[in-house]
């Protein structure tokens, strides 16, 4: 898996292939068939390490929602980056790589685990918000998974694909989330 995820670094998935990752790993060529059927299970293994990293990241970051729903929010927004940030290969295996979410039983799992603690999130912060005109959770936590995704896929990358952005992308995430939680009517108060 390693050495999958080392050809991922260096060539994104297409390069990850079962030959190669045997022999960088030091094995025979059929060594990977006794633990995986073929590439695609091999990279569904990879994203689904990587979906279970991420599930950890965000919920250190949620923290039970402490001290308020909001800053939490933004918190494992920022994990969110960090994680793409410092795991780009896992990034690509988990987002990138073509294999459909249900590839596995490990691999949905893991990512629905992690958009479990986002949608947990999501929850606190929409039953903090003023009671009428409440959206529904599972709304909140889509836009704001898309949004913290797009804000890492665009500009908080580590690989060359990472565009220019005259501020920092925990910046702009935060920027982003603060004006959605204002047009919910969900902003937090100032002081």
């Amino acid at each position: 898996m390693q050495a999958a995820l080392d050809l991922i670094n260096e060539k994104g998935t297409a390069g990850a292939t079962f030959a190669e990752a045997a022999r960088r790993a030091g094995v025979s060529p059929a060594a990977p068939y006794r633990h995986f059927r073929d590439r695609d299970e091999l990279l569904a293994a990879v994203a689904a390490s990587g979906f279970a990293q991420f599930a950890e990241a965000l919920q250190t970051a949620w923290s039970d929602g402490g001290p308020q729903p909001a800053q939490a929010f933004e918190r494992m927004g920022k994990a969110y980056l960090a994680f793409a940030r410092d795991n780009p290969a896992l990034y690509v295996a988990m987002f990138e790589s073509g294999l459909p979410a249900d590839a596995s039983a490990e691999l949905q799992q893991a990512a629905e685990r992690a958009f479990g603690v986002l949608r947990q999130g999501a929850e606190v912060l929409v039953a903090a918000m003023p009671s009428p005109g409440r959206p529904p959770a599972l709304m909140v936590a889509l836009h704001i998974w898309s949004m913290a995704h797009g804000v890492a896929s665009l500009f908080g990358r580590a690989d060359a694909a990472r565009r220019k952005l005259p501020m920092a992308p925990e910046d702009l995430l935060e920027a982003g989330f603060l004006i959605y939680l204002k047009g919910l009517g969900g902003a937090p108060q100032s002081g």
